[in-house]
């Protein structure tokens, strides 16, 4: 079997916007080095994996769908991802959260959900640590900007709670309740709501708070936590897929899910995950790590945050940034490219939508094709329409039959 890398472009697909000539970003960018790839294999569309009980796809579980495990028997929840994701090592049976430090009045209403974005939070993160409750000891460790993760560690623990963040500001803030009628689920709701309480608090009073307080600055005086999730072992992609993997990726989501699922995460000095992140490393780094694993996970964020700003001409933009660094990926006589989308990010509406999302596997040699790397480049592509679920077999059966 040839090795392989796997290039998921965060948000990739859109719908058409009219001031791009009714393309697509990604219709409308120059992507040559996309292009040459594609037609040195074969494409087609992704129909991206979301839960029924969602509106559209989200980034986690579609993430779980492309490397070939499905969300409903593997997802343990959004937080336990994230927390893996910036450095804390999980227990089984653990509840992991995401945490925003958020500024809250007086009678507990939302100013912002992000602290005027505040990115110093040390002073913040080190005058709550190590706090129990119950019985529950709390582990949190800072992530990016206004972020924290939150793990609460103890007996008799449930994943089965609401968040505490309502989401919207001018909202009172949300007590967390039980989402069954188990012990378990009311007891960890009832630790949770006692240790928010207790960390405002000490928040209110921490000596950087009352400097922000001073300086005008909205200060960071409540964790808002949601997306509980429970730890528990997951099959190693080594076991499942009887592939050696390694994950490049600058947010800590995906780090999180290349961690859980046992890849070796990679750190590549400059892969950020914002705009400024290092393609041309990333993309090198990537090439390197062939010599020592058979498949290469490698993640790029921006375009999804484009999107989501509305900003379409900067997603163009960026996609022909990434393709103007992918050389590197050419010409991998003993390796395959294949390249995605996590699911469509479409400008016009800001946020995640239902589109289909083109996919391509190169290296079949089959060369003298025509045509752009697209969404509609991808319709009548030879692979067909895929569900997301399928993919990584797809993929694995490609390599397969090209090394014969």
């Amino acid at each position: 079997m040839k090795k392989i890398i796997l290039v998921v472009i965060d948000g990739l697909a859109d719908s058409p916007v009219p001031k791009l000539g009714n393309k697509t970003p990604l219709e409308a960018a120059r992507t040559p080095n996309m292009d040459s790839l594609m037609r040195s294999g074969d494409c087609g569309l992704v129909s991206p994996f979301w839960f029924k009980s969602q509106k559209y796809p989200c980034s986690d579980t579609a993430h779980l769908a492309l490397l070939g495990y499905d969300p409903r028997s593997y997802y343990l929840g959004r937080g336990p991802y994230e927390v893996a994701g910036i450095g804390l090592d999980l227990k089984e049976g653990d509840v992991a959260l995401r945490a925003n430090f958020g500024t809250v009045s007086e009678d507990l209403r939302i100013i912002d959900r992000r602290a005027g974005r505040i990115r110093e939070t040390m002073p913040l993160i080190k005058s709550i640590q190590g706090i129990s409750v119950k019985g529950i000891k709390f582990i949190i460790k800072k992530s990016y900007g206004h972020r924290a993760g939150l793990i609460m560690r103890g007996k008799n623990l449930s994943s089965s709670i609401s968040d505490g963040d309502p989401h919207e500001p001018g909202a009172e803030i949300s007590k967390v309740v039980p989402l069954d009628k188990s012990r378990r689920s009311a007891f960890t709701a009832e630790a949770l709501n006692l240790y928010l309480e207790k960390t405002h608090n000490i928040l209110k009073e921490c000596s950087l708070n009352k400097q922000r307080r001073k300086q005008g600055k909205l200060e960071a005086n409540y964790l808002l936590v949601r997306g509980a999730g429970k730890m528990k072992k997951t099959p190693s992609f080594k076991k499942k897929h009887g592939l050696k993997a390694a994950c490049i990726a600058g947010g800590g989501l995906y780090k999180g899910i290349g961690k859980i699922l046992g890849m070796d995460v990679v750190e590549v000095k400059g892969a950020t995950g914002l705009p400024n992140t290092d393609l041309k490393r990333k993309f090198l780094t990537a090439k390197s790590l062939l010599k020592k694993y058979d498949f290469i996970f490698c993640h790029i964020k921006a375009p999804d945050n484009f999107a989501e700003d509305g900003d379409f001409a900067g997603k163009k933009r960026f996609i022909e940034k990434i393709d103007m660094n992918m050389k590197p990926l050419l010409e991998l006589s003993h390796a395959l490219v294949a390249l995605t989308g996590d699911h469509a990010t479409c400008s016009l509406l800001k946020r995640h939508c239902l589109e289909l999302v083109p996919f391509f596997i190169s290296g079949s040699g089959e060369n003298g094709k025509k045509g752009k790397f697209s969404e509609s480049g991808c319709r009548n592509g030879k692979l067909g329409k895929i569900r997301q679920i399928k993919l990584m077999s797809v993929i694995k059966k490609y390599a397969s039959k090209i090394e014969k």
